[in-house]
C-alpha cells in the first residue's frame, strides 16, 4: 500500500502504481445471460427435445404439414419463455444502472469526486452523511461519525466510529448516517468484506426448481414409454407382415399420441401469465418456475432488518419519574401522538415532557422534510426518531443559529451535548446512553419541580432502563441544565427521562406471518441483530420462539445437533453469512423446501443456497438481487405470502392440465392400441392426433391453467417435496377416463365402418375431441364439484370450449381443413351418438365428488 499523508493523499503516479498491483475497485460482474443463451435455455426440456425428434421423423417420412405444426408449437413455447425471462434479466440490469457510485477522495492535496471503481488502497476517502463507503478503510479522523452496517451485519442500529477505538474500521457497501470523517483505504474489490461475501455467493452452484425436477421426470417417463410402445407396436406389425411405411406412420401416431405435445407450451404460458400477475403485485420473477417453487415452500427463513421491519428507528415509549408514555405511529411521519394511560398528552400541559422533547429535537443533526405524501429524514436514524418524536409533541422546530456550541458524540463518552439558546435563555442539552448521562446528573425534574437526584431515583432510572432494554428497545437518556454564562460543560445536569426506540415491524407483516402459519409454513428469523431485539420483534409479530441461538452458539453445534434444534421454534441472532447458508442447507437435508428472504449482501449466499431466494428490490443490494429468484419491487414481506398463494394455484393448475392432457392422450393411445390389436384401418391419423393434442387440447389446457385459487388452498399444509404431479389418484383417473373415451370412440368407429372408413374415422375423431372437451370439467378442481366453484367462474375456459369446438366443426365441414385432416361431413345421427357418449363424462365425476364430499362431512 502506498504511504500517504493526511494532508495530500496519493499522487497520480502512486495511483497508477497501486492500480497495477490491486486492479479496479469492483467485484466480478455476474455474467448476464445473453439473448441467445436465454433462447437456447427454452429447448433444454426433455419434452421439447422429443418434439424436435418427432418433427425430424415427420420430415423424413414426408409429412411436411405435421412437421410444420410441431415446429409452430416449439416456436410458441420458446418465444413465450424467452420474452418473460429476458424481461426479468433486463429489469435487473436497469436496477443496476440506477446506481452510479462515486466517492470523494483526497489526491494531490485536493478533494476530487471520482468513480468508486477508481479507488485504490492508500487513497484517503472524505466521508459525509448520506454517502456510501466505497472500500474497506481505517478512520484517520472522525467527528460524530455513525455508520449503518446493516447490509453486512443485519444490525439495525448505526455504529459509532472514531480513530481512538479499535472499532475504527469501515467497510465497503455500508453508509454514513451522521458525522464526517477521513479514512485511509485498506482493501478494494474482492478483498473487501463485501467482496468476500460476493465470492461466497458465487460458490453456490446452479439449482433447479422443484417443478423442473417433477416435469423432467414426467417427460423422461412419457418419452421412454412412447419410444418403447411405438417401437414395440411397429416391430410387431412388421413381424406380421404389415407395410413398412404404414407401420412407421402408425408408430409415429402412437408416439405423438402418448406425448402431450402441448404440455411445454401450456406450462410456459401458464407460468408466464402467473409471472405477469405477480409483477402487478410488485414481485419480479427472474425464472418462470420460481413462483411455483415458492408455493411449495414449507419454511421461510427471513432476515429481520428491512424485511420484517421498516428499517426506520421509531420512538415507542417515554419514561419519566412520574409516568410512562406510549407513542403512536411508525417511521418518520410526525403525525402520531403521545399518550399516557390511553389519554392524549400535550407537551404544553406537561413541563417535564416538554423539556425532554426539546432536548431530543434540538440536540440533533437530523432533520425532517416532506417529499410529496412521504416524510423523509436526513441524518442518523436514532436522532431522526427523536426529532420525529419532538414533532409529534408539537415542539417548535429549532433554528440552526440557536445552537451555539457542541460536544460531539464519542464512543468513550457515549453522549452528545449542545449549547442551545432560545430567546434570552441558554441551556446545555444532553442525550446519550442512560448510564453515561446519569453519571453527570445531580438533579431530576418531576411534576413538582426540580429537586436533588437521590439514590432511590437513580435506582428507579436504572430499573426503567432495564425494563425497556428487555423489550428490545434502544434506550436514550435526556438531560439539561441552564447555562447563564453561555459555557458548555457536561456536569450538574438535570435528569429528564428515557426514550425507548426500535426499528418497528412493518404493519402488514403480522397478518402475513399468521396467514403463513395457517398454511402450515414455518417462519424462521435469521438476523445479524442482537437476540434481545430480535426476540422483541418476534413477539410483536406473534412469531412463536421457544429457543434462540447466536452465531457463537451455532458454531458449537455439529450438523446433527443443528438439525435437532431446527425441529423447535428457534430464532437465530448475530449470525454470519456462512452460518445462514448452513441453516438453510440443514433445513434442506430434512426434506424442507426453503425460501430465504433478505436485502443485504450478508443475505446473498443464503438466498442462492435456498430453493428460492427472495430479495428486496428497493433496499436490496445488487449482490442480493443477482442471487435471488424473486425480487420484491415493494420490499413488502406480505407480497411473499401472496406469491406463495399464487405458487400453490400454479402447481394445482399444472396438476389439473397435466392430468387433463394425459387422460386425453390415454384415450387416443387405448383406441389406437386396441385398433391395431383387432386389425382394420387406423382409427386416427397422425395429423388428426396432432390436431387434438396441439390445437384443441392445448387451448383448453391453457384456459384450465387460468383457474382461480380454490377457497381453502391456503388452509392446507405445503405439499411434500416428493409430491408427484400425477400421483396414484391421477393415474387412476387417467386410466378410467382414457379407457372410457378410447373404447367409446373405437366403438363408434367400428359401428360406422360399413358406411365408409372416412366417415367412421371422422366421427370417431370428432367424438374424441368432444369427449376431451367434456372431460375438462372433471379437472377444474381435483376435490370440489363445479357446483361448488361455479360452472361459469372461469370465462376463459368457456371461451376456449367455444373456440375449440368451433374449430372442430370447421375441421369437419370446411374444405381446406378437410383436406389437411382427411375428414368428411357428418350428419345429425352421428352428432347424437357423440352427445350420448359424452354426457357420462360430465355427470360421472360430479356425482363422485359430491358423494365424497358428503362422506367427508359425515
Amino acid at each position: 500500500m502506498p504511504r500517504t499523508t493526511r494532508h495530500t493523499g496519493l499522487t497520480a503516479p502512486e495511483v497508477l502504481a497501486a492500480r497495477q498491483v490491486h486492479g479496479w475497485n469492483e467485484l466480478p460482474t455476474v455474467t448476464q445471460a445473453g439473448p441467445l443463451r436465454v433462447l437456447l435455455r427454452q429447448f433444454s426440456d426433455f419434452l421439447v427435445l422429443i418434439l424436435c425428434v418427432a418433427a425430424a421423423v415427420a420430415i423424413t417420412l414426408g409429412q411436411t404439414m405435421d412437421a410444420l405444426t410441431i415446429g409452430l408449437v416449439l416456436f410458441l413455447n420458446a418465444g413465450l419463455g424467452f420474452v418473460q425471462e429476458w424481461k426479468a434479466e433486463t429489469a435487473l440490469a436497469s436496477l443496476r444502472k440506477m446506481l452510479s457510485p462515486q466517492a470523494m477522495v483526497l489526491r494531490d492535496g485536493r478533494e476530487q469526486l471520482i468513480p468508486a471503481k477508481e479507488i485504490v488502497p492508500g487513497d484517503i476517502l472524505i466521508l459525509a452523511p448520506g454517502g456510501k463507503i466505497a472500500a474497506d478503510c481505517t478512520v484517520i479522523h472522525a467527528s460524530n461519525l455513525a455508520v449503518d452496517e446493516s447490509v453486512l451485519t443485519g444490525e439495525s442500529v448505526p455504529v459509532a466510529k472514531d480513530e481512538t477505538n479499535p472499532n475504527a474500521c469501515l467497510f465497503a457497501g455500508t453508509s454514513v448516517m451522521a458525522g464526517r470523517a477521513e479514512a485511509r483505504v485498506s482493501a478494494t474489490g474482492t478483498i473487501t468484506e463485501f467482496g468476500k461475501i460476493a465470492l461466497l455467493t458465487g460458490s453456490v452452484g446452479p439449482k433447479t426448481t422443484n417443478l423442473q425436477n417433477k416435469l423432467g421426470l414426467l417427460a423422461r417417463q412419457l418419452g421412454t414409454a412412447a419410444i418403447v410402445v411405438a417401437g414395440g407396436v411397429t416391430s410387431l406389425g412388421l413381424f406380421f407382415g404389415r407395410d413398412l411405411t404404414e407401420m412407421l406412420m402408425t408408430g409415429l401416431s402412437l408416439a405423438v399420441a402418448m406425448v402431450p405435445e402441448g404440455l411445454p407450451a401450456v406450462v410456459t404460458i401458464t407460468l408466464a401469465l402467473g409471472a405477469t400477475a405477480m409483477v402487478r403485485q410488485n414481485a419480479l420473477v427472474r425464472r418462470l418456475q420460481a413462483v411455483e417453487t415458492l408455493g411449495a415452500a414449507s419454511v421461510i427463513c427471513t432476515d429481520k432488518t428491512g424485511t420484517l421491519t421498516e428499517n426506520k428507528m421509531t420512538a415507542t415509549q417515554i419514561w419519566t419519574l412520574d409516568r410512562r408514555y406510549d407513542v403512536t405511529g411508525t417511521g418518520y411521519d410526525p403525525t402520531g401522538q403521545i399518550e399516557s394511560g390511553g389519554a392524549l398528552c400535550l407537551a404544553a400541559d406537561d413541563p417535564v415532557l416538554t423539556a425532554l422533547l426539546q432536548v431530543g429535537l434540538y440536540c440533533s443533526h437530523a432533520r425532517l422534510h416532506r417529499d410529496g405524501d412521504d416524510w423523509q429524514m436526513v441524518g442518523e436514524p436514532t436522532e431522526g426518531a427523536l426529532v420525529t418524536l419532538g414533532h409529534k409533541g408539537q415542539i417548535a422546530p429549532p433554528q440552526p443559529s440557536d445552537v451555539l456550541a457542541e460536544i460531539p458524540f464519542s464512543s468513550a463518552r457515549k453522549r452528545m451535548s449542545v449549547l442551545y439558546q432560545s430567546g434570552k435563555d441558554t441551556d446545555v442539552l444532553t442525550k446519550g446512553a442512560p448510564e453515561h448521562v446519569l453519571e453527570i446528573c445531580t438533579q431530576i425534574m418531576t411534576d413538582d419541580g426540580i429537586r436533588a437526584l437521590t439514590n432511590k431515583d437513580q435506582n428507579s432510572v436504572l430499573q426503567a432502563y432495564d425494563d425497556l432494554a428487555k423489550q428490545g428497545l434502544r434506550v436514550i437518556a435526556l438531560a439539561r441544565r441552564p447555562a447563564p454564562n453561555q459555557q458548555i460543560s457536561e456536569d450538574s445536569l438535570i435528569f429528564l427521562g428515557l426514550v425507548g426506540l426500535i426499528d418497528p415491524p412493518r404493519a402488514e407483516v403480522r397478518a402475513a406471518i399468521a396467514q403463513a402459519r395457517g398454511a402450515g409454513i414455518r417462519v424462521v428469523m435469521i438476523t445479524g441483530d442482537s437476540p434481545i431485539t430480535a426476540t422483541a420483534i418476534a413477539q410483536q409479530l406473534a412469531l412463536k420462539v421457544t429457543q434462540r441461538l447466536t452465531g457463537s452458539d451455532l458454531d458449537r453445534l455439529d450438523d446433527a445437533a443443528l438439525r435437532d434444534v431446527l425441529q423447535d421454534n428457534v430464532l437465530f441472532a448475530r449470525t454470519k453469512p456462512e452460518q445462514k447458508m448452513r441453516i438453510v442447507s440443514a433445513l434442506q437435508t430434512q426434506g424442507q423446501i426453503v425460501a430465504m428472504t433478505g436485502d443485504g449482501v450478508n443475505d446473498a449466499p443464503a438466498l442462492k443456497q435456498a430453493d428460492i431466494g427472495v430479495a428486496m428490490g428497493i433496499r436490496g443490494t445488487d449482490v442480493a438481487r443477482d442471487a435471488a429468484d424473486l425480487v420484491l419491487l415493494d420490499d413488502n414481506f406480505a407480497t411473499i405470502v401472496r406469491a406463495i398463494a399464487e405458487g400453490r394455484r400454479q402447481f394445482a393448475n399444472v396438476q389439473k392440465f397435466v392430468r387433463y392432457l394425459l387422460s386425453s392422450n390415454a384415450g387416443e393411445v387405448i383406441a389406437l392400441v386396441v385398433n391395431i390389436a383387432v386389425g382394420g384401418p387406423l382409427v386416427f391419423l397422425a395429423t388428426q392426433i396432432l390436431w387434438m393434442n396441439l390445437v384443441t387440447d392445448g387451448v383448453t389446457a391453457v384456459a384450465l391453467g387460468l383457474e382461480k385459487s380454490e377457497p381453502d388452498q391456503m388452509k392446507h399444509r405445503p405439499r411434500g417435496k416428493d409430491t408427484a404431479i400425477l400421483g396414484l389418484s391421477g393415474v387412476v383417473t387417467i386410466i378410467m377416463l382414457g379407457t372410457y373415451t378410447g373404447l367409446s370412440s373405437l366403438w363408434i368407429f367400428f359401428h360406422m365402418i360399413d358406411q365408409g372408413v372416412e366417415l367412421a374415422r371422422t366421427t370417431a375423431f370428432t367424438a374424441m375431441v368432444v369427449f376431451e372437451k367434456a372431460s375438462v370439467f372433471a379437472f377444474r378442481s381435483l376435490r370440489l364439484s363445479c357446483w361448488k366453484i361455479g360452472w361459469f367462474s372461469n370465462p376463459f375456459l368457456l371461451l376456449a370450449l367455444i373456440v375449440t369446438l368451433g374449430a372442430q366443426v370447421l375441421a369437419v365441414y370446411w374444405s381446406p381443413l378437410q383436406s389437411l385432416l382427411h375428414t368428411v361431413p357428418i350428419g345429425v345421427d352421428e352428432w347424437v351418438w357423440i352427445g350420448g357418449f359424452a354426457l357420462p363424462i360430465i355427470v360421472g365425476p360430479e356425482l363422485y365428488k359430491a358423494m365424497r364430499s358428503r362422506v367427508q362431512r359425515a
